[in-house]
């Protein structure tokens, strides 16, 4: 298959799926069993996304998003979210130069390919804010200067769900640009007893080497824009999206960037199959990453101790499949 780039390099989808996944091997090789979570990051990246990893220290937030960034070849910053961190910390700050007598702007961290935000809930409310322009506009604007944020950028911030001391949660508008939410979990037995072996006496990560170029990112990203969503999928989409806003189970819906941030990182997950059309599958696997993150239940839900989580995969068997000719 032939995807057009629009940038006349003339490589086919299968090649640039196969530097996806040559990716996705490398990243394996740092982190053990989880498959399924280095594949939606990808699918993100893919997507021209950001992802939000929340879970339980330890279990490898940071070091899969360093790995991410490591494989590819992409510009990594990281930031670590204190209560006492300010969004110039985070976007840049103008400085006076002497020398020259003006002012000249010396970028942030956040001027980067890929920028991991560690524990970003620690941050107070306004630097969280900071990153809201950076990540649904990819610029930065200090000064009344805007300056644009070089392609390909992503956001993967990291958040504990359970220690609640000394920090804020995210808001709905920051957890909204989000384009999905994963857990890592607790490793296999196995992957556990792998990863004694193979981190127990060095880091992997040191030793990994690019496997993919920021420039074979770009091409695939562009042809990922070019992957086919019949219009029967696209109604499908809304309707899974509507069911949502509907449901009296929850008291927030899905909003209409959910709709296109499910739509991209649907197109996404049917490249990484080597596909260049969208099929039911594709949108049924990312609901759960991609939607339930914005969902807010209702009293009655949380009453009953039912969760977005546990609300959404009744909504997703519920809304009828497409009918593709």
């Amino acid at each position: 298959m032939v995807l057009d780039t629009g940038k006349g390099t003339g490589r086919t989808l299968d090649d640039l799926v196969k530097s996806a996944h040559r990716v996705g091997s490398a990243v394996e090789t740092v982190i053990e069993g989880k498959a399924q979570a280095v594949r939606v990051a990808l699918t993100v990246l893919l997507a021209e996304g950001h992802l939000l990893i929340e879970d339980v220290p330890g279990v490898g937030k940071t070091m899969l998003a360093k790995t991410l960034a490591r494989s590819t070849d992409c510009t990594v910053r990281r930031i670590q979210f204190t209560p006492d961190l300010l969004p110039s910390d985070i976007t840049g700050v103008s400085a006076y130069n002497q020398e020259r007598r003006e002012f000249e702007f010396k970028p942030g961290p956040i001027f980067a390919n890929i920028v991991v935000g560690d524990e970003i809930n620690r941050a107070s409310p306004k630097t969280q804010s900071a990153l809201l322009e950076c990540m649904e506009e990819r610029q930065v604007t200090v000064d009344g200067q805007t300056y644009p944020l070089a392609p390909p950028f992503m956001v993967i911030a990291t958040q504990n769900p359970i220690e609640m001391e000394g920090t804020y949660p995210l808001p709905e508008a920051q957890r909204d640009r989000f384009t999905a939410r994963i857990s890592m979990g607790y490793p296999s037995g196995e992957a556990e007893l792998a990863m004694m072996d193979s981190h127990g006496s060095f880091s992997p990560l040191e030793a990994l080497e690019p496997v993919a170029s920021a420039a074979d990112m770009q091409e695939l990203i562009a042809a990922v824009r070019k992957v086919h969503v019949a219009a029967p999928l696209k109604e499908y989409v809304i309707s899974l999206v509507t069911a949502t806003r509907t449901s009296p189970e929850l008291r927030l819906g899905a909003s209409p960037r959910a709709t296109l941030h499910l739509l991209r990182a649907s197109r996404a997950w049917a490249a990484l199959d080597g596909r260049d059309f969208v099929i039911p599958d594709d949108v049924q696997s990312l609901a759960m990453p991609v939607l339930a993150h914005r969902l807010l239940p209702s009293t009655e839900a949380l009453g009953a101790r039912r969760l977005p989580e546990q609300v959404l995969p009744a909504i997703v068997e519920r809304v009828p499949l497409p009918t593709l000719r």
